[in-house]
């Protein structure tokens, strides 16, 4: 069972080691508790504290991508704020797909400045 903190932490996931150690580097310079996850396999298969936290998360990765993963967290029950990243594609189509998401969610909807 996770242990309970109150200390805010960052989880991110990305595939790209140095795209992982510069969201570590820059978290950690401004006091954030920082986890970092190479797949969405490691991310689910690692015990995580219980604290308050956001998951920064890749669009594109090998495998499961991001916008999957949202929905599997979903369907998990796994409520966490995400944010997006992604050096590749069309940002304002993938933030309306998870706006779309995430407003299945909540029943609200969610906008973005484009």
């Amino acid at each position: 069972m996770p242990m309970c903190d109150l200390t805010p932490m960052v989880l991110v996931i990305d595939d790209d080691a140095s795209v992982r150690g510069a969201l570590r580097d820059l978290f950690e310079s401004v006091g954030l508790r920082v986890i970092v996850f190479e797949s969405t396999q490691e991310f689910l298969l690692t015990e995580r504290p219980d604290a308050p936290s956001c998951l920064v998360l890749d669009v594109r990765l090998p495998g499961q991508g991001g916008l999957d993963f949202q929905r599997a967290l979903n369907e998990r029950n796994l409520a966490l704020p995400i944010v997006f990243l992604t050096g590749h594609g069309d940002i304002p189509m993938a933030v309306r797909q998870a706006c779309r998401r995430g407003r299945r969610r909540s029943g609200r909807r969610l906008r973005y400045a484009h």
